[in-house]
């Protein structure tokens, strides 16, 4: 199974709500309504590729999983804390630290190529490495 459907499998597993919905200006977005429930919205029409879809659906899990969620009002300091640990979600599900060891073993080392590998973008490759 690819992990991109592991994904969406996660997040029905656990409840998530995955919807696709236009955002005008974002690709993607997660909340967490006042019972605890965690819904997605991804704009299918924003996303360019299926590793541009993955990364955005493991982030904003990351904010489900992880329960970082915060208001248009908190500081900025709040706010990254609250991505940072999405972020690190995402990148643990879709690039494990046994497959990214074994990838560089095999030679597989340039950001672009492990991209490819692991299915993602290169910026967020970039940020796991």
């Amino acid at each position: 199974m690819d992990r991109l459907n592991e994904l969406y499998d996660l997040a029905e597993a656990n409840g998530v709500n995955v919807i696709s919905y236009e955002l005008p200006k974002i690709k993607a977005v997660s909340i967490m309504d006042i019972d605890g429930s965690c819904y997605i919205g991804i704009d299918p029409f924003a996303l360019e590729t299926y590793s541009d879809e993955a990364v955005h659906l493991a982030h904003e899990l990351g904010h489900c999983m992880t329960g970082s969620f915060y208001n248009r009002y908190a500081a900025c300091d709040i706010i990254e804390k609250h991505e940072r640990r999405a972020e690190k979600w995402a990148i643990k599900k879709l690039i494990p630290k046994d497959e990214l060891d074994y990838a560089v073993e095999h030679g597989i080392v340039e950001p672009w190529d492990l991209a490819e590998y692991f299915n993602v973008t290169v910026p967020f490759m970039e940020k796991a490495v």
